[in-house]
């Protein structure tokens, strides 16, 4: 292995420490549970208010992409 490779793994080795400690911190915020539901129920309850809009623009509508935004973010609480 030359030095070119030994640094290139130092920096993933690092890069992959400060991932995993990210990772721990989010899972220790005991906040974030919370704020995920709260924003969920948010989501919630704008969804029929955005109804109306769907004929606007194209692709899907704005209620289909809270739909999936909220499904996303439920998946990831798991």
């Amino acid at each position: 292995m030359n030095e070119e490779d030994e640094a290139f793994n130092e920096i993933e080795r690092q890069a992959k420490q400060r991932k995993e400690a990210v990772r721990a911190t989010i899972a220790t915020n005991p906040y974030r549970d919370l704020v995920i539901e709260e924003v969920l129920q948010r989501i919630k309850e704008l969804r029929p208010a955005v109804m109306p809009l769907e004929s606007m623009g194209r692709g899907k509508a704005t209620h289909e992409w809270f739909d999936i935004l909220v499904k996303d973010i439920e998946e990831m609480k798991k």
